[in-house]
C-alpha cells in the first residue's frame, strides 16, 4: 500500500498525508460529493474532480498489485520464478509490462510450436539459437531428431524454427521495444471498401496519419466506419527497423550454420505472431485513449446543460415540434404542474397555420403564459419561424427559447413517465418534459439515461459500462453541489444525493406521502432502511426551505450544527435573521471587537472547527440556500427569427453553444441549422482542446466566416468577433 501511497503522490502532486486520508475515507464508504463537501480538513480541500480522478487511479493501482501477485504465484507454481523476474514484475508499472513478462508462462492453447515440442523438438531449437556450430550441415543436425511423429529433416526444420518463433513473441523487452517502434513511427492507414459509394466517411476513402499525432476523434470515426463495413483500417509499422532490431538482439555468430535458419525464425515470428498481437494492441490502446477522452468531453458537456440555470416562477406553453404528427403542446404553472395540453398542425404537410396560431393565442391569454419553450428537434425551425410571427400579434412581451429535446421521447416512453402521468399521452409527455427542462433543466435530466442527452461524440460506440459511470458522477456531482428540496424532489432526483439508493429514494417519498412534509432533517432517520451511515452522507444534500430549523435549508451540515449555534451567538445573531437572510455582514462581524479582532483563524481555533470547514459554513449563511447555477450562462431568449437566405458573411451573432467536441463548437445563432466554430477560430492562443475555451451553455459572440446555404453549412469565428 505504501508504494501505491507514494505513486499517487508523485502523481497527483500532493501532500502524503491528503492521499492516505481520501484513501480511508473512500475505503470506510464515503461518497465524493460528501467527502469533498464536508471533509475538506482531511483532505487539505481536494475538489470532487481530483477526488474521483485518485479514486480511479487508486482502483488500478491496486488491480495492477492484484494481478502481480497472482502472476508471481502462477510462475511460481512453475517452479520458473527467477529473481530477476520477480523483480521485473514487482517493480512494472502498467499492467500491459505484467501481462507481457507473465506471456511465456501463460497456458497455451495448441499452437505450431507446442505441437513441435510435443514432437521433441525443443532441444533442436535450442541448438539453432545457441548459433555454436559452424561446420557441417542443418541436414545432418535434424537428422538425429527423427522419429515416428517428425519423418522427414524438413518437417524437424520447420518444427524447431517454429518454437523459436514464439520464444521471440514472447520475450516482454522485444514487444515493448516493438510497441515503441510503431508508437514513433508507426502509420495508420484507411482505404474504401467500395471507392464508388458516397458516404460520410469519404474523407478517410485514402487517409493515413501517423499514429502518434492522430487525433481522438479520428480514432472513433476510423472505427466506426471499420465497424459498419465502409473502411479498411490497418497499421503500417516500420517493418525494416523492427526486423533489424530483432535480428540484432538474437543474432550473436554470423558464421553459424544454423544463422540463416534463425533468420527465418525471427521474420516468421514477427510477421506471423508479433505484428497481428501488436497491432490489435496498439488498436486497442488508441480506441481507448481516444475513449478516455470521448467520456471526458461528454462527461463536461453533460455538466455544463445539467447546471443550465432555471428559469423560476414562470408559466410555460412548451412545444414539441413535428411534422405529420403535429406539435405537442404543454401549459405548465410555475411549479411544473401540467395546467392543459392539445395537438396543432402548422407544418407540412396539413399546413393550419392560422388555426395554429389561434390556439396558440388562447393558450397564452387562458393561462398567463410567460415564455415559450420550444425543443430542438425535427420541425424545430418551422415551428420557430410560426411562434415568431405569433409573438408579433401578442400586445405584451413574451419571449421563446429553444430547449435540447434529446432523450425526450426515451422518457415519454419509460416506466418513470407512465407513472408519473400514467393518464397522459405518450406524445404529450415530451412537450410536458421540455417545458420542465426550461423550468428546472436538472430536476427533469435526471429522469432521462445521461446517455440519450447526446452531447459529445460517438457516444453510441464508446464503452458504456465506462460511459454510465462516468455520466452517473457527473449527474451526482451536479446534483449534490446544487442541494435537493426534500418536500419537492422525486425519487428520480433523490437517487442521486449522496447516500442514497433507488431503493431510499422511493421509501422518502412513501414516508413524504403518508406522514405529510419533512419539517426537520433528523425525521430522515425514521425513514425505512436509511441508517446513521446514509444519514450521514445525504443529510447535508437535503433542503427544508420552511422548516423548524433555518440550518435545514443550507449546506451546513448536521454534524455542525452545535458548532454553527455557537458562532451565530458569538456574533450577535438570531435564529431569526437566519430565517430572514439577515447575515450578509457576517464576514464584516468576524473582523470585529465582537470576537477580539482576532479573525476567522482565531474564531476557527476558539470554534474547534476547522478553518475550511468554518468558511465553508460562513458562505452558507451569507446565502441560505443559494443556488450555483445562478452563476452558470443563462438561456437566450427570442422574440423574433432568422432564415438560412437572410445570413450573410461577416454578420455577427449571439449565440448558444450546443455542443462541444474534439474539432471544435456547435453553436445556435437562431436559424435552422447550427453553426459550427472550428478549433482554429475559438481563440488568437494556441487551443488544446475547445473546452479550453467554451463549454455547453455559453452565450458567445460569433462571427460568420463561411457559409454553404446548398448544404445548410455556416461556418463561425469567434476570434474575430
Amino acid at each position: 500500500m505504501e508504494k501505491i501511497i507514494k505513486r499517487l503522490v508523485e502523481e497527483f502532486h500532493i501532500k502524503e498525508n491528503q492521499v492516505q486520508n481520501t484513501i480511508r475515507l473512500i475505503d470506510e464508504g464515503n461518497t465524493i460529493p460528501f467527502i469533498a463537501r464536508y471533509r475538506k480538513e482531511m483532505t487539505g480541500g481536494l475538489s470532487d474532480e481530483i477526488l474521483r480522478n485518485l479514486d480511479e487511479r487508486l482502483t488500478y493501482l491496486r488491480n495492477l498489485e492484484s494481478r502481480k501477485q497472482e502472476v508471481l504465484h502462477l510462475i511460481e507454481e512453475q517452479g520458473k520464478l527467477t529473481d530477476k523476474l520477480k523483480k521485473e514484475i514487482q517493480e512494472a508499472q502498467v499492467l500491459q509490462k505484467v501481462e507481457d513478462l507473465y506471456r511465456p508462462f501463460r497456458p497455451k492453447r495448441s499452437t505450431r510450436a507446442t505441437k513441435a515440442k510435443e514432437k521433441g523438438l525443443e532441444s533442436f531449437a535450442h541448438l539453432i539459437f545457441k548459433q555454436q556450430i559452424v561446420t557441417g550441415t542443418i541436414e545432418q543436425l535434424a537428422e538425429s531428431y527423427l522419429n515416428d511423429q517428425v519423418e522427414t529433416m524438413e518437417d524437424a526444420i520447420q518444427g524447431a524454427k517454429d518454437i523459436i518463433a514464439e520464444w521471440i513473441s514472447d520475450q516482454a523487452q522485444y514487444r515493448e521495444k516493438i510497441r515503441d517502434f510503431n508508437y514513433e513511427k508507426g502509420v495508420l492507414q484507411s482505404s474504401a471498401i467500395n471507392p464508388e459509394e458516397k458516404t460520410v466517411y469519404e474523407m478517410y476513402y485514402d487517409f493515413s496519419q501517423e499514429v502518434n499525432k492522430i487525433a481522438n476523434h479520428r480514432i472513433l470515426a476510423l472505427n466506426r466506419g471499420e465497424k459498419e463495413k465502409k473502411l479498411k483500417v490497418k497499421l503500417i509499422s516500420p517493418e525494416q527497423e523492427i526486423l533489424s532490431y530483432l535480428k540484432k538482439q538474437v543474432i550473436i555468430n554470423e558464421k553459424a550454420i544454423t544463422t540463416p535458419y534463425l533468420f527465418e525464425a525471427i521474420e516468421d515470428s514477427y510477421h506471423r505472431l508479433i505484428a497481428p498481437s501488436i497491432e490489435r494492441e496498439i488498436r486497442n490502446i488508441l480506441t481507448e485513449r481516444a475513449e478516455k477522452e470521448a467520456i471526458k468531453v461528454f462527461a463536461k458537456n453533460t455538466k455544463s446543460l445539467l447546471m443550465t440555470p432555471p428559469v423560476k416562477n414562470i408559466r410555460v406553453l412548451a412545444i414539441d415540434p413535428s411534422y405529420r404528427t403535429g406539435c405537442k403542446l404543454a401549459v405548465l404553472d410555475e411549479t411544473g404542474k401540467l395546467l392543459d395540453c392539445t395537438t396543432i398542425y402548422p407544418n407540412e404537410p396539413h399546413n393550419k397555420v392560422e388555426e395554429s396560431k389561434r390556439v396558440m393565442k388562447e393558450l397564452i391569454e387562458e393561462y398567463h403564459i410567460d415564455m415559450i419553450s420550444i425543443g430542438n428537434g425535427t420541425a424545430s425551425r418551422e415551428t420557430e419561424v410560426i411562434v415568431s410571427d405569433l409573438l408579433k400579434e401578442i400586445n405584451r412581451k413574451i419571449y421563446y427559447t429553444i430547449v435540447s429535446e434529446a432523450g425526450a421521447s426515451v422518457y415519454s416512453a419509460s416506466k418513470l413517465a407512465t407513472e408519473e402521468y400514467p393518464d397522459i399521452d405518450v406524445s404529450i409527455r415530451g412537450a410536458i418534459s421540455i417545458g420542465r427542462r426550461l423550468q428546472d433543466p436538472l430536476a427533469e435530466l435526471v429522469k432521462i439515461d445521461p446517455k440519450s442527452i447526446g452531447v459529445g461524440q460517438y457516444q453510441h460506440d464508446l464503452n458504456q459500462s465506462k460511459l454510465g459511470e462516468s455520466l452517473r458522477n457527473v449527474v451526482e456531482d451536479c446534483v449534490n453541489s446544487v442541494g435537493v428540496d426534500l418536500n419537492t424532489a422525486t425519487p428520480s432526483l433523490l437517487q442521486y444525493v449522496s447516500g442514497i439508493s433507488k431503493s431510499i429514494a422511493k421509501n422518502i417519498v412513501k414516508y413524504r406521502d403518508e406522514n405529510g412534509k419533512f419539517t426537520n432533517r433528523d425525521q430522515l432517520k425514521e425513514v425505512k432502511r436509511l441508517g446513521d451511515k446514509a444519514f450521514e452522507q445525504c443529510a447535508g444534500f437535503l433542503r427544508i426551505s420552511d422548516g423548524e430549523n433555518p440550518l435545514d435549508n443550507t449546506a451546513v451540515h448536521p454534524e455542525s450544527y452545535c458548532i454553527t449555534k455557537k458562532l451565530l451567538k458569538k456574533l450577535g445573531y438570531t435564529k431569526e435573521d437566519v430565517q430572514q437572510g439577515n447575515l450578509k455582514d457576517i464576514e464584516e462581524r468576524i473582523g470585529l471587537s465582537t470576537i477580539g479582532g482576532k479573525g476567522v483563524k482565531v474564531l476557527a481555533e476558539e470554534l474547534e472547527v476547522g478553518l475550511l470547514t468554518l468558511r465553508d459554513i460562513v458562505n452558507e449563511l451569507k446565502k441560505p440556500g443559494r443556488d450555483p447555477r445562478e452563476e452558470m450562462p443563462k438561456p437566450i431568449f427570442r422574440s423574433d427569427v432568422l432564415k438560412m437566405e437572410d445570413l450573410k458573411v461577416d454578420m455577427i451573432f449571439t449565440g448558444t453553444v450546443r455542443n462541444v467536441v474534439d474539432f471544435g463548437a456547435f453553436v445556435d445563432i437562431g436559424v435552422k441549422q447550427d453553426g459550427l466554430v472550428h478549433i482554429s477560430e475559438l481563440s488568437n492562443r494556441f487551443v488544446k482542446h475547445p473546452m479550453e475555451v467554451v463549454s455547453v451553455g455559453d452565450e458567445v459572440k460569433v462571427k460568420i466566416i463561411g457559409l454553404d446555404i446548398e448544404r445548410g453549412k455556416i461556418s463561425l469565428s469567434i476570434k474575430q468577433v
